[in-house]
C-alpha cells in the first residue's frame, strides 16, 4: 500500500505517518532523511543532491524523484509506504506518478489532513506556551508558521486538484482529536 500524506505544516502527518507505520507495517519515507542518506551513501546521485543542497538550491525534481526511486526499490519499502512532504508541486507529482508507472507500482491513498489557519497558529502558540525554552525548536513560533502557511498555500495547495481530477484525493478532517484523525484515515484505507 502507497500513500501520500498532505496537509499544512503542522496539520498532523507525521503523527499519522507513525499511527500507519506501526499498524500497517509500511516506511515512513521523508524527504530529508532520503538527501542525507544519498549523500551520506557517497553515490554519483548522492553527490549531485549534495551539490544542490552546498549551494542553497532547492533539489531538482528529477533527483528528488530518483532519490525516491532508489529508496522505494528497497526491501523494507515492500510492503509499501508513505510520503510525507513530496510532492510538493504538480511537476512533482506528474514526475512521481510517471516513476511509480514505470516500476509498476499503485499509488493506493492520496490523504489530504484539512485543517484551518487559525487552529495551526493556536496550536503552535499553545506548544510555545507549554514547552520550556531549552526544548523548543528555534523555528517553533507562529511567525515561522505564518511564512511556512503561505508557502504551503501558494506552492503546495495547488497540487490538490490534481489529485482531485485524478478522483484520488481524499480529505479527513484534522481538527478532530489525533485518534479520530486515525479512525478517518484508517476508514479510507480500508474502504479501498
Amino acid at each position: 500500500m502507497n500513500i501520500i500524506l498532505l496537509g499544512p505544516p503542522g496539520a498532523g502527518k507525521g503523527t499519522q505517518a507513525k499511527v500507519l507505520v506501526d499498524g500497517k507495517g509500511l516506511v515512513q519515507l521523508s524527504t530529508g532523511d532520503m538527501l542525507r542518506a544519498a549523500v551520506a551513501s557517497g553515490s554519483e546521485l548522492g553527490r549531485e543532491a549534495k551539490a544542490v543542497m552546498d549551494a542553497g538550491k532547492l533539489m531538482p525534481d528529477d533527483i528528488m524523484v530518483q532519490i525516491i526511486s532508489d529508496r522505494i526499490s528497497e526491501p523494507d519499502c515492500e510492503n509499501g509506504f508513505i510520503l510525507d512532504g513530496f510532492p510538493r508541486t504538480t511537476a512533482q507529482a506528474e514526475a512521481l506518478d510517471k516513476m511509480l508507472g514505470e516500476k509498476g507500482l499503485p499509488l493506493d491513498h492520496v490523504i489530504e489532513i484539512s485543517v484551518n489557519d487559525s487552529v495551526l497558529i493556536d496550536r503552535i502558540n499553545t506548544r510555545v506556551a507549554e514547552t520550556p525554552e531549552g526544548e523548543r525548536r528555534d523555528d517553533d513560533n507562529a511567525e515561522t508558521l505564518k511564512h511556512r502557511l503561505e508557502v504551503y498555500h501558494e506552492q503546495t495547495a495547488p497540487i490538490l486538484p490534481y489529485y482531485e481530477g485524478r478522483s484520488m484525493l481524499k480529505k479527513v478532517d484534522g481538527m478532530k482529536p489525533i485518534d479520530d484523525v486515525s479512525k478517518q484515515i484508517e476508514a479510507i484505507i480500508t474502504a479501498g
